[in-house]
Order: structure tokens, then C-alpha cells, then sequence
């Protein structure tokens, strides 16, 4: 935040751009922009398996609501969404074609991204990738996944706290 430069929004979206094969991502708090969601969507339109996993049961019901508020878009357009079903999983973790990964405290939200000193480690070509990217696969057993007819049983409460929290998304 001392600086113009926004590196964790950068590396992450450079992840997505580039990817090849698949980015998968682990975060507890799904708070993104314009600028993610299309970079998402694209990847997966273009033929990346992009797979995101968030807690199945949240910590914050309105951040949860407004991470909800974004599934239908991003199914639709090929992303895969998982729910860590056992509890609340508080991993920030990118990886991508085996070949890159993020491991850190850089939430998907706008505070973590704009506000907030995080850090996070970038590792690019390293075997350590490798037992990440297991880590992820072996979280993803304990998912359940959320498809377009899931989201018609969501009640209309939460599908509103969602939309209306769109708002305020950049101080939560």
C-alpha cells in the first residue's frame, strides 16, 4: 500500500493470464473485482481448468454472501467452485501448470490486494510446486462442488445480501 504498484493483484492476474493447463486457488475470502472475474472467466472460456476453493462454512456471513454472489457468473463461464465441507480452510494459495505458485497471506479481497501489508511467496519452477499442487488436489477430496442447480436452492436473503454487499465489496 506504501506504493502505486499493486504486486500481489499483478502476480495473481499474470498466473491467470498466463496459464496454459489449469490455475487452481484456495482462499478463504472471495471479494474480487471487475478486472479478476473477467480474468477468470477468461481463462476458463479459453480452455484452463480453473478450480476455486472456499470454506463451506465462513467465518464472515456477509463476505461469504458476497463470494456467492459471484458463482453464477463464473460456473456459467467454466470455472469450477468447490466448498471446504469439514470447516472454514484459511489457505491463500495459487498454482498454476505446475510451473508457478503463490503461497501467502494476499486474501482475494480488496483489502488484502489495495490496503493491507501482505506477503506472500512466488515460486516459479521449483519442485516445491508439485507438493502444493497435491495439497490443493488432496483439500479439493474434501469439497463438495457447487453447480448452477445448487445455486436455485440458495435463499433469496443471502442471494440479495450478496448483491447489495457488491457495494460496499472494497471495505470489506
Amino acid at each position: 500500500p506504501a506504493t502505486s504498484e499493486n504486486v500481489a493483484e499483478t502476480v495473481y492476474l499474470d498466473i491467470i493470464h498466463n496459464a496454459v493447463k489449469y490455475v487452481h486457488i484456495m482462499t478463504p475470502y472471495f471479494i474480487v473485482d471487475n478486472a479478476m472475474l473477467d480474468a477468470l472467466q477468461f481463462a476458463a472460456r479459453r480452455g484452463v481448468d480453473v478450480r476455486i476453493i472456499i470454506p463451506h462454512i465462513p467465518d464472515k456471513k456477509f463476505a461469504f454472501a458476497l463470494a456467492k454472489s459471484h458463482y453464477r457468473e463464473l460456473i456459467t463461464a467454466g470455472v469450477r467452485i468447490f466448498e471446504y465441507t469439514p470447516g472454514f480452510v484459511h489457505a491463500k494459495v495459487f498454482t498454476s501448470d505446475g510451473e508457478k505458485a503463490a503461497v501467502g497471506t494476499i486474501n482475494l479481497d480488496y483489502r488484502s490486494l489495495y490496503l493491507h501489508f501482505e506477503c506472500a511467496a512466488f515460486l516459479y519452477r521449483v519442485p516445491e510446486i508439485a507438493r502444493i499442487e497435491e495439497d490443493f488436489q488432496a483439500t479439493l477430496e474434501k469439497c463438495q462442488e457447487i453447480r448452477l442447480g445448487d445455486l436455485k436452492k440458495e435463499s433469496l436473503l443471502l442471494r440479495a445480501e450478496g448483491w447489495l454487499l457488491k457495494v460496499l465489496a472494497p471495505l470489506m
